[in-house]
């Protein structure tokens, strides 16, 4: 018989500090819902309980957790994840057959393995914004009213902007609200794989009833089809079928049907039967909230300042936002140092911005504003509104606005995370102040004069 011994209570905290401190990376919020069940023939068994983690962690996190379970239990144990319905106390051993839940839960029909269902990818972790508002809402409804709500449903947008997410999102969604829904997730590329090794073995009966008895077809990157005459033409045999059927199709793509180079018309014409929403770059405010969002997946407490230096340094795409963050967050536990804005500007600094070598940057011209008006940087980023505070601020906004090419939201961003209007509101205050006020007019030129020399060199202002 078995022995069976409950984990003692303190083991998942030890694992889960041990893996913030050695794979920062890959922890996530909700390894805190994890929960140790018992230990049993040298297996350490923890319940997880909802399918896509559950997955996700047998695919991407046993290495890591077997080796934390070793390191803060000084013994050679292997790690299982179970789901609500697989744990049984006579049958708890490694490899023994899921069971409770249904097929579609614990595997997706047919989910091709190269297009895990990350939990991260969920409609609560999707941050909405004026350049994704129409394809979050239309994701949604596809998600929860699969084939009647728009179908098919096109995404189309620049790399790294959301399209994998949404749709990884519906499938989650669709998934958890209709459990015997049967679901195809895969890339355009591992579609024409897929056709191609039918096409070899002779088994295109058995690949056409993979891709047309299912009640949602999400397929990822659909411009991949460009120039492939026979996948194609496969391609839209199978559209046909599914939408005849009245069954969901979701595609993504980086460009609108009517831009994929080398797509037959008759597909244009399908893609574009359904709702086609794009997606665009996100702005300033919305790149805040993700880094936040991307933070707190992470439990990673970022300052606001933090945040905003952040989506002001990097207007490319969510990913080198998430890229930016997984900087900071080694350096700063490598480095034993507090994760603040000094840090992001030494670990991110001037290298993620555009090139603007015939104008100065705005880390210049906040160092030259630093030297001249001889204030800290903590002060002159914090919410303080104090004049000797406020004014160099106000002046620092105005020469960011004149002298580079930053919009008034990424130069608010710059200087503790402040709005546009704020900054439009130093700009007209310096202006008008400037009239008047022929000390401020003086250091505003000197400033300039320094900056644009392309260099900075202390000196005292006059009238402070």
């Amino acid at each position: 018989m078995t022995v069976m011994a409950r984990p003692d209570p303190e083991v998942k905290d030890a694992l889960l500090t041990h893996l913030r401190r050695h794979h920062p990376a890959l922890c996530r919020h909700w390894f805190d819902d994890i929960e140790p069940l018992d230990v049993s023939g040298g297996t350490l068994q923890l319940l997880v309980r909802e399918t896509v983690q559950l997955k996700y962690l047998r695919r991407c996190c046993l290495d890591q957790f077997t080796e934390a379970a070793q390191a803060v239990t000084g013994r050679l144990l292997a790690v299982r994840f179970v789901g609500e319905g697989e744990f049984s106390e006579e049958t708890a051993t490694p490899g023994a057959p899921t069971s409770g839940l249904a097929p579609s839960q614990i595997e997706l029909a047919g989910l091709d393995e190269d297009m895990l269902l990350s939990p991260d990818y969920s409609f609560e972790n999707f941050v909405m914004g004026p350049g994704n508002r129409l394809a979050h809402a239309a994701a949604i409804a596809v998600a929860r009213k699969p084939g009647k709500a728009y179908n098919p449903f096109f995404i189309h947008a620049s790399v790294g902007l959301g399209k994998t997410h949404l749709l990884q999102a519906i499938c989650q969604t669709a998934m958890r609200d209709n459990p015997r829904l049967t679901l195809y997730y895969t890339s355009c590329e591992g579609f024409m794989t897929q056709f191609m090794e039918a096409v070899r073995a002779g088994k295109m009966s058995s690949f056409r009833h993979r891709f047309r008895n299912v009640d949602m077809l999400v397929i990822d990157d659909i411009h991949d089809l460009s120039k492939r005459d026979r996948t194609q033409d496969e391609f839209f045999h199978t559209f046909n079928s599914l939408y005849q059927a009245s069954r969901q199709i979701v595609l993504s793509s980086d460009a609108p049907p009517n831009e994929i180079p080398d797509l037959e018309e008759r597909l244009t014409s399908r893609f574009n039967c359904g709702l086609v929403a794009h997606i665009d770059k996100p702005c300033y405010e919305t790149r805040v909230e993700i880094v936040k969002s991307k933070a707190a997946l992470r439990s990673l407490r970022l300052p606001e300042d933090v945040a905003s230096y952040v989506a002001s340094r990097i207007d490319t795409n969510i990913r080198e936002l998430e890229g930016a963050i997984n900087k900071l967050q080694n350096h700063a536990m490598v480095g034993q140092e507090p994760l603040d804005l000094k840090l992001a500007q030494k670990v991110i600094g001037e290298q993620s911005a555009p090139t603007r070598s015939q104008h100065p940057t705005i880390q210049q011209i906040i160092d030259a504003i630093i030297q001249y008006y001889d204030v800290k940087l903590t002060d002159l980023l914090s919410k303080r509104r104090h004049k000797s505070i406020a004014l160099p601020r106000q002046v620092g906004m105005w020469l960011a606005r004149k002298h580079t090419r930053y919009s008034l939201e990424e130069i608010g961003g710059y200087f503790g995370g402040r709005d546009h209007t704020t900054v439009m509101h130093a700009i007209k205050a310096v202006n008008t102040k400037r009239q008047g006020d022929a000390a401020l007019d003086h250091d505003v030129s000197r400033l300039e004069q320094q900056i644009t020399a392309g260099h900075a060199t202390p000196g005292v202002a006059s009238g402070n």
